[in-house]
């Protein structure tokens, strides 16, 4: 069996999504005949701590801890956040527009921290690594970010290490959402873009998570990369993968849930202000006055960490009474939950790059089989695989017509008991098909090499 050394931050007991896509591909690489060889911290500072993942990991994977320092509890007296407390998902983009402490904060993580806070692991994980794999040899080696310090992990091993390396972008560098709010000096962007292209153009093979990320950062590299969807893992649903028809098992039935007989529309994960769907909510509040059963069965159901401000537009437009508020939940615990849910709301960040940013959240959505109400900038991504795959209606942002429209198509069929129409042609974005994809484009790397 061959070995693939996976160089990752996001691991178990590390929640959200950044753990979600290595963790699974780990998972079905053995069935290709490769073992992966995990390096992660021992000691990191995610966002989101999900303990419950940690019996996913694999017996027959490997996985190394080293330690790692983190500038985060300097952060945090800086900004006056207890201990104990994480830097959530979207901190950035919130504090940029904070208090004064967090915009200085904000600048400093932007240019002494190039290209990120895990920048301090580098140089000790090179040291280890170069140790380890000279006993331990591997066969291929993934590096995968953010956070973007991993890609540079694997670039100065490149000088020692005689397997090609594969580059993974899950997001982008310079060109996600919160660049431009990190407030750079002049040098500090040049560092930034300087290193992203060496990253780019000294990797053997490149591969990002969707089209439009593929187009950027080939006008950028000069080279060809490859799209490696994110996916939904067919073990976490009942999916007949021959037909694509989603069954439900029975503790996902509206009758295990307290909330049957309503009709919930639902998100997952965090709800940050810069995807805030304010179009939705005028929908709602117009649909609650022309239909008064509508607003006596509605239940918004918000999983997961929320920005006050989406929480202050919810309560400015009268909804507060539908709203359901629960807390992060365990992976396979949250798609239980949002299995019961009438529509999944899948809003898009309203930024400059949210037309080649697809959440991982959509491809779950896509197998638990629910209706999904997407918003977003037009010409995304997004909108052509919803599109593409029947899963849903896609809107841009000020939609409030369109919104409207399914929301009381989807209540009308609610109503009646419908089902909805089974997803098109989703086998492609199972976790084990991606995994053979992501072997097949490492071996032939490996042969180029």
């Amino acid at each position: 069996m061959k070995r693939v050394l996976i160089i990752t931050y996001y691991w178990p007991p590390a929640g959200g999504g950044g753990v979600m896509r290595w963790l699974k591909m780990s998972k079905y690489l053995p069935e290709y005949d490769w073992q992966p060889v995990i390096y992660t911290p021992e000691n990191p500072d995610p966002s989101v701590i999900d303990e419950s993942l940690l019996a996913e990991v694999p017996p027959e994977v490997e996985v190394v801890r080293r330690p790692i320092w983190e500038p985060y509890d300097l952060f945090r007296r800086l900004t006056g956040k207890s201990k104990e407390s994480r830097f959530k998902s979207g901190y950035i983009s919130e504090a940029s527009r904070g208090s004064f402490k967090e915009r200085v904060a904000v600048f400093l993580r932007g240019n002494l921290l190039i290209p990120d806070p895990r920048v301090f692991w580098v140089k000790p994980s090179v040291r280890f690594l170069r140790k380890y794999l000279a006993e331990h040899p591997v066969d291929l080696m993934i590096s995968t970010g953010p956070p973007h310090s991993m890609h540079l992990i694997a670039l100065k091993l490149k000088r020692y290490v005689k397997a090609p390396w594969l580059a993974d972008f899950r997001d982008p560098w310079t060109g996600i959402d919160f660049y431009h709010r990190l407030k750079l000096t002049r040098l500090a962007d040049r560092i930034h873009h300087r290193l992203e292209k060496r990253v780019l153009t000294t990797a053997d093979g490149v591969t990002v998570v969707t089209p439009g990320m593929k187009r950027s950062l080939e006008a950028l590299a000069g080279r060809d990369i490859h799209v490696i969807y994110n996916g939904f893992d067919p073990e976490d649903f009942e999916v007949s993968e021959n037909s694509a028809e989603i069954v439900k098992t029975a503790d996902t039935a509206e009758t295990a849930s307290p909330e049957a007989g309503h009709f919930i529309i639902s998100h997952f994960g965090a709800f940050n202000r810069d995807r805030n769907p304010s179009a939705l909510w005028t929908a709602l509040t117009r649909l609650v006055s022309e239909i008064p059963l509508f607003g006596e069965k509605l239940k918004i159901r918000l999983i997961g960490q929320t920005d006050e401000t989406i929480l202050q537009q919810i309560k400015d437009h009268g909804l507060e009474k539908q709203l359901k508020l629960l807390p992060h939940l365990e992976h396979r615990e949250g798609l239980r939950v949002v299995g019961n849910s009438a529509v999944l709301l899948l809003p898009l960040n309203d930024s400059p790059n949210a037309r080649e940013i697809l959440p991982g959240k959509m491809y779950e959505y896509m197998a638990l089989g629910r209706p999904i109400l997407a918003i977003g900038p037009t010409g995304s991504d997004c909108e052509e695989i919803i599109t593409q795959t029947g899963t849903g209606s896609y809107h841009s942002f000020s939609d409030v017509e369109g919104i409207q429209s399914a929301l009381k198509k989807e209540f009308r069929r609610w109503q009646k008991g419908e089902a909805a129409e089974p997803p098109k042609e989703i086998e492609k974005f199972s976790r084990r098909h991606l995994a053979g994809e992501m072997i097949r484009l490492g071996t032939a790397v490996e042969w180029a090499k």
